[in-house]
């Protein structure tokens, strides 16, 4: 990512944070209706699951400048989530889903340039985490 780009999903994740709730709320509707297979992989406590993905979210931005700091523990929660059935395919899903969430939560500022370095954030979480998960190689 650029620095610009860091820089844009940094600042933009502070006015997330101020609706995160809904923003979880948004995009878990959003991937459930992409994939309702989806749904069976989450426990019943959807609130404690929303909250524990914005952390993780949270945490990711919060070390973009050094985002080597935070690929162990993703690749710790690839494998997991590998162990709980997610398919290297559903990445992709996921990303689909947070956009249209974050899109929603951020209105009218969440332009093209925006949405670009959203999109190269969650390509490197996804290409970290499918590569620990399967050995799927990254871009």
């Amino acid at each position: 990512m650029t620095p610009r780009q860091i820089e844009l999903v940094q600042s933009s994740y502070r006015n997330v944070l101020l609706v995160s709730d809904s923003t979880a709320q948004l995009f878990y509707a959003r991937l459930f209706a992409l994939e309702p297979g989806l749904q069976r992989l989450f426990g019943n406590d959807m609130r404690q699951q929303a909250r524990m993905f914005m952390y993780a979210l949270g945490a990711a931005v919060a070390w973009l400048k050094n985002f080597n700091a935070v690929v162990p523990q993703l690749e710790a929660l690839a494998q997991r989530h590998r162990g709980y059935g997610v398919k290297a395919q559903d990445y992709a899903l996921l990303g689909e889903a947070l956009l249209w969430a974050l899109e929603r939560a951020l209105g009218e500022s969440f332009g093209e340039e925006l949405r670009a370095a959203w999109q190269a954030l969650l390509a490197e979480i996804a290409a970290v985490m499918k590569q620990a998960a399967y050995g799927a190689p990254a871009p």
